[in-house]
């Protein structure tokens, strides 16, 4: 069954949050497929995820990449597996693809501070719970550790 992790966002960037997470599914031995919604977005993480600190960076391609099947992970805009991840990240109010039932863990981080996003986090929210989904729901505390909430 799939496990669906809501990540809310508040006073604090995807940037600062999204390279641990990532860090956090290699090391678990996860292929990972971080889907966005704007070309922009995903050409800005491309080059953030090399740099983003001094003594590390997180392995990866965009979709376009030749050897995009190869990498851990894959930053895309559309729908489509090419790395055969088994988890797969939503960002930038990207939509819940297709295929939902064919990864172990769907993580759909969000801007709680944006009304669209914060909709369009409700109502994959109640999708998931439709279909049967593990949802659960993850806000960072006042030492930015994010902490499991009902």
């Amino acid at each position: 069954m799939t496990e669906v992790l809501f990540y809310h966002l508040q006073n604090i960037s995807l940037e600062s949050v999204l390279p641990p997470l990532l860090e956090k599914s290699l090391e678990r031995g996860w292929r990972v497929v971080v889907q966005s919604t704007s070309e922009e977005l995903t050409e800005s993480l491309d080059a953030y995820l090399w740099t983003y600190r001094d003594d590390s960076f997180l392995p990866h391609a965009t979709w376009r990449a030749g050897d995009a099947q190869d990498q851990p992970i894959v930053l895309a805009i559309e729908e489509g597996n090419p790395n055969g991840a088994s988890v797969r990240f939503l960002i930038d109010n990207a939509a819940l693809p297709t295929d939902c039932d064919g990864y172990e863990r769907m993580v759909v981080v969000f801007d709680g501070d944006d009304g669209d996003a914060l909709a369009a986090a409700r109502g994959a929210w109640t999708d998931c719970k439709s279909r049967g989904f593990e949802v659960t729901y993850w806000q960072a505390d006042e030492r930015g550790r994010w902490q499991r909430r009902e």
